[in-house]
């Protein structure tokens, strides 16, 4: 398919593609499952996972992976027929109008600012248990040793994000697919070496450790908050969906890409954990709630073989950081470009040279490294932060398919097939159904105020535990009184990035942007 062909949709939208289409099939791919990095989620979540709910939170993987599924699908469904830059934000926009979308870019935007670095600091966990001598501050036995030395390592690992993706898209591809490949290679050559480590049978998925003791619903009540684990693992899919106007033949090659990046984290994810477990010397051990999976690798295969895999860890952790930044840079320009932010005409310009938006890259890695210095001092109060954006994030999700639901309901979506593309056919009533139920069910389960969650350690501070209930509430109010009172009466695209008057029936370009403006407000596929 020719590249006019592609940005036809883009008219829908008002917008002409000002970005270079230069990205394959499994570049789009590599980007939804950088995003959701298997091997970063298990091994820096699976402690969580195992401390409150045993062995048996593994349960919560297929779970979770069934629930988002149907969100998948239902993004599949959108990124075939819009394939668009900052896909959450217009897809929320073009089915729900320009004040959801906005809500919705806004919720994105913020969740991945705080999701880079939280997900740089990663780079503790694994990089001194490779070679000491990445500790560079103190021996990482101080107070606040490897608090700083998170933030160092976190703080190279932005900068060089930052630096690929304002050298544009070609480059961050190349270094996310190779990265991405090693890591499928590695998760496959794991999964092999776990498998004939193994000292017990799949039955240890069964043990719950007594965990449910300590709640009145029993093991329900401990495997709801285990299973915020895999939650926290298996979002992003939406990625290979925002790189839609740099992708060729984005219509057929962003659903695969997204219902692809989420089988194969989920397929190999799964058999990760679960032998993991099986090769556990001892599954009782209290460093498998402290260190998880890192301590099952140096444990079971040997402390040579376990850096081998800490290593391609190490290069997990990076893609994922990278395909992060890169979303994020998309969501800010797509929201940019509708002179929906501040700075909208130098947020949403793309540079000559390097055919990509600089100016977002450097601002989104300038605020994510200024996020670490929270982590210094007050750590609780940044793993608070960090789970407000994976609910966030959740809401996000569900800014699309709950209007969407109300198109259909409504007899405004039509799913039928065109042209060979993705289609729910008949199911699509079902599954956004629910997709919707489960978006909800996951963000009550993600914001319910647990003490163990939120404020499982001194100081103990009331608002720590309600912290997911009042950030999501403070990000969303003040963010929506902004737009509200000081952005709204400005959006419209900018007359640089609107498309031609030919196309939209316009005669000028004041024309276009009035238009696309009313237009949005209320407008449904």
């Amino acid at each position: 398919m020719s590249a006019p062909t592609d940005d036809v949709g883009l008219n829908e939208f008002g917008y002409t593609n000002k970005l270079k289409r230069s990205l394959g099939g499994f570049h789009t791919f590599a980007a939804g499952i950088s995003y959701i990095s298997v091997l970063t989620g298990t091994f820096q979540l699976s402690y969580f996972g195992i401390s409150f709910g045993g062995p048996a939170y593994w349960w919560s993987w297929p779970v979770v992976f069934v629930g988002q599924l149907f969100v998948a699908l239902s993004f599949a469904e959108l990124a075939s027929r819009y394939p668009i830059a900052g896909s959450v934000y217009n897809w929320s926009k073009k089915l729900g109008g320009q004040h959801v979308g906005w809500l919705a870019g806004w919720m994105m935007l913020l969740a991945s600012i705080v999701s880079i670095a939280a997900t740089a600091l990663a780079y503790q966990k694994t990089l001194p248990e490779i070679w000491s001598g990445f500790q560079f501050i103190g021996d990482g036995t101080g107070p606040t040793d490897e608090a700083v030395n998170g933030v160092v390592l976190a703080t190279v690992l932005i900068v060089f994000t930052t630096l690929v993706n304002a050298f544009g898209v070609k480059l961050m591809a190349r270094i996310n697919s190779a990265g991405v490949f090693i890591e499928l290679v590695a998760a496959v050559l794991l999964v092999v070496v776990l498998a004939f480590a193994a000292v017990r049978g799949p039955e240890v998925v069964l043990d719950t450790q007594g965990t449910g003791a300590n709640y009145a619903t029993g093991y329900l009540g401990a495997f709801l908050v285990a299973g915020i684990a895999s939650s926290y693992v298996m979002y992003g899919f939406d990625t290979a969906a925002s790189l839609g106007e740099e992708s060729i033949n984005p219509h057929r090659n962003a659903p695969k890409a997204v219902l692809r990046a989420l089988v194969a984290s989920f397929v190999l994810g799964g058999l990760i954990i679960l032998l993991a477990l099986m090769a556990a010397r001892n599954i009782h051990g209290p460093e498998m709630s402290e260190t998880g999976l890192q301590f099952v690798l140096n444990d079971a295969l040997g402390p040579w073989v376990g850096r081998v895999f800490l290593t391609t860890i190490f290069i997990a952790i990076t893609v994922c950081v990278l395909a992060v930044h890169t979303a994020a840079i998309r969501i800010a320009f797509a929201m940019a470009r509708d002179n929906a932010l501040p700075g909208g005409q130098k947020l949403a310009r793309v540079s000559p040279r390097f055919q990509t938006p600089v100016v977002p890259a450097v601002v989104i890695g300038v605020l994510a490294v200024a996020l670490l210095v929270v982590n210094i001092g007050q750590p609780q109060i940044f793993s608070a932060i960090t789970s407000l954006a994976i609910i966030l994030i959740y809401v996000s999700y569900l800014l699309v398919t709950a209007p969407m639901l109300v198109a259909r309901l409504r007899g405004e979506w039509s799913s039928e097939r065109r042209q060979g593309r993705f289609s729910l056919g008949r199911f699509g009533l079902p599954v956004n159904v629910l997709g919707v139920l489960w978006g909800a069910g996951m963000t009550v389960n993600l914001a319910w105020p647990r003490k163990e969650v939120y404020n499982a350690e001194p100081p103990y501070h009331w608002y720590l535990q309600y912290s997911s209930v009042l950030f999501v509430g403070v990000a969303a109010a003040a963010g929506f009184a902004y737009y509200w009172f000081v952005q709204r009466r400005k959006v419209g695209v900018l007359a640089e990035h609107a498309s031609s008057p030919e196309t939209t029936g316009a005669t000028s370009d004041t024309e276009v942007t009035t238009a696309i403006s009313f237009a949005r407000n209320g407008d449904c596929a």
